[in-house]
């Protein structure tokens, strides 16, 4: 056994390392924890980095991955090279599923009979409160791709941002929508906005730290963090806080500083908040 294999099978750290493939985004979300948008700095990994960093995780003996960003699918690259990544390990990727033209849902066709699942944000039942938060016409595209993807036979899962107290009812016909549009209750994450990035200026979310955050191992282009929700942008600065190492290739250097931070944390902590 590699001491990640000892450290996962302890519960030290988790199996999945989480991989910032860009900063960019054609949405600038209110809450968005890396303040993306269109025209920020793009802070882009590359295809050649994204490969070599699943081929070291999967030699360290981490179980799984996830790519974000920004949104990760803006970049030209990217269907290939997550096709590529998931013959090496599972694959979720996030993507806010709004910038899916015909062309680019025929691309994933390179996903059919590998391990990648798409994890697709949708906060509302109702255009009106998704787009509030999310940017006109989010809401609509997501519902168009949705299906669309659900029928090329890849996973879907719908994740749920809670920038606010729900009225009502709200969850329910949300669950209702996510079902008419293939995603079934298991694969529907519902969870807080984090007060870091943009939230923090908009004064919105649960303020977090170490111990609400479980250690998964996150790649940027800038240095390895101790959650994805860690890696965040304020003022259009990289916040250092949760800095684990400025080194990530190898993958070894993190991955042994990360297992280091981790001994000796209780159990648990993290589990309160759904942040995951």
């Amino acid at each position: 056994m590699t001491a990640v294999v000892d450290a996962v099978a302890a519960g030290a750290i988790g199996d999945r390392v989480w991989l910032y493939s860009n900063y960019h985004c054609n949405l600038a979300c209110t809450y968005c924890l890396t303040e993306s948008a269109p025209g920020v700095a793009r802070r882009e990994l590359g295809a050649e980095r994204l490969l070599r960093a699943a081929e070291q995780a999967a030699g360290l003996g981490f179980g799984a991955l996830g790519v974000t960003g920004g949104e990760p699918f803006l970049l030209a690259y990217l269907p290939e090279t997550l096709a590529r990544m998931a013959d090496v390990l599972p694959v979720v990727a996030l993507t806010n599923a709004t910038y899916f033209s015909d062309e680019r849902l025929e691309r994933l066709s390179a996903f059919a009979g590998r391990p990648v699942s798409l994890q697709i944000s949708l906060d509302a039942a109702e255009p009106d409160r998704n787009d509030l938060f999310r940017g006109p016409e989010s809401f609509r595209r997501v519902v168009e791709a949705v299906p669309r993807i659900v029928a090329r036979g890849i996973r879907v899962r719908i994740a749920t941002t809670e920038p606010a107290a729900l009225e009502p009812g709200a969850m329910e016909r949300l669950c209702a929508l996510h079902r008419e549009l293939g995603v079934p209750d298991e694969d529907h994450v519902v969870r807080p906005v984090v007060r870091r990035g943009r939230a923090s200026t908009n004064h919105l979310g649960v303020p977090v730290g170490m111990a609400e955050l479980p250690p998964e191992l996150t790649i940027t282009a800038e240095g390895a963090f101790w959650s994805p929700f860690a890696a965040t942008v304020h003022g259009r600065r990289l916040d250092t806080d949760l800095l684990v190492t400025r080194t990530t290739d190898p993958l070894r250097i993190p991955a042994e500083a990360m297992i280091r931070l981790s001994e000796g944390r209780p159990a648990g902590d993290d589990a309160t908040l759904n942040i995951r």
